[in-house]
């Protein structure tokens, strides 16, 4: 059954919808999608409220259909944009923007997953805001290496994958996902890239142990990844997998502390992060550990 009522330190402050509205106006003028409303993120009104968004490209539905996510499933979806970069860009110019987070839906049906949108959108990016750094959260290309080396070329500031739970779990939780591909991606990344800083990140709550949580942790930094996103997954209908417990702060700092110890340069861990949470916050992250 799972449990249901959400305890206290996960009530979120209700968000100033002056500001949101107007990132919001923004987003439909330019007819573009956010993760942040698609995913339907605790965040959004401390995100928008900022002046941050995750934009979500190639979507907005995902030929995945994971039993945790609450974007749209489409075995076919329509064809790529073409004026999509150009409107991104459009936006961060905007919303003046000094860090953008571009993250996609899966696009199985394209034979580089999407790798190419993701450079052009990049491109697109530096062309209008050369000072703005950029983080690109992609899914795992189905294995795709070539479509990988794409991507990287184009050299976002940091490369995010998100590995979502723990090895034994990924079956149930992420059934078209595969923890060692997921463990490959980050590795190959660092490899053909050094200079691009690595990340992922984990939900829990979904029945993990605490050992199982630390042995991905200790995994993902054995392929070199260099930040950590923890967060508390929340179910968002009936229909999604339940939230089996909700995981007090206080174990939230010790799995950021074992972190630390491990050497990640940074991890951010608390029952409302999610993977661009604070995101903007490598920018000071490249000024202590420059690549």
């Amino acid at each position: 059954m799972g449990v249901t009522v959400k305890p206290q330190w996960l009530r979120v402050k209700a968000p100033q919808w002056e500001r949101v509205g107007n990132v919001k106006e923004i987003l439909r003028d330019l007819a573009l999608n956010t993760v942040c409303e698609e995913a339907s993120c605790p965040n959004i009104g401390e995100c928008f409220n900022a002046g941050t968004a995750t934009f979500l490209i190639m979507g907005p539905a995902c030929t995945r259909a994971c039993p945790y996510c609450d974007i749209d499933f489409e075995k076919k979806p329509q064809p790529l944009d073409p004026t999509e970069p150009k409107r991104l860009a459009q936006a961060v110019q905007r919303l003046k923007l000094n860090h953008v987070v571009i993250t996609s839906v899966n696009r199985d049906d394209l034979p580089d997953g999407g790798a190419s949108q993701f450079v052009e959108c990049i491109q697109a990016v530096r062309s209008s805001m050369p000072d703005t750094t950029i983080e690109v959260l992609i899914p795992d290309l189905c294995g795709n290496w070539q479509a990988l080396e794409i991507i990287l070329a184009a050299r976002p500031e940091v490369l995010n994958h998100n590995t979502e739970t723990v090895k034994r779990l990924y079956r149930k939780v992420r059934p078209q996902g595969k923890y060692d591909r997921t463990l490959e991606l980050l590795q190959r990344s660092r490899f053909l890239a050094p200079g691009v800083y690595t990340k992922s990140g984990i939900m829990v709550g979904l029945g993990e142990t605490d050992a199982e949580i630390r042995e991905a942790m200790q995994d993902l930094r054995a392929v070199g990844c260099d930040i950590l996103t923890v967060g508390q997954y929340l179910q968002p209908t009936q229909k999604h997998l339940n939230v089996e417990n909700f995981v007090p702060p206080e174990q939230f700092d010790a799995w950021r502390k074992f972190g630390e110890s491990l050497g990640f340069l940074q991890v951010v861990a608390s029952p409302l992060t999610r993977s661009s949470y604070h995101a903007e916050q490598v920018r000071e992250l490249m000024k202590l550990y420059p690549r």
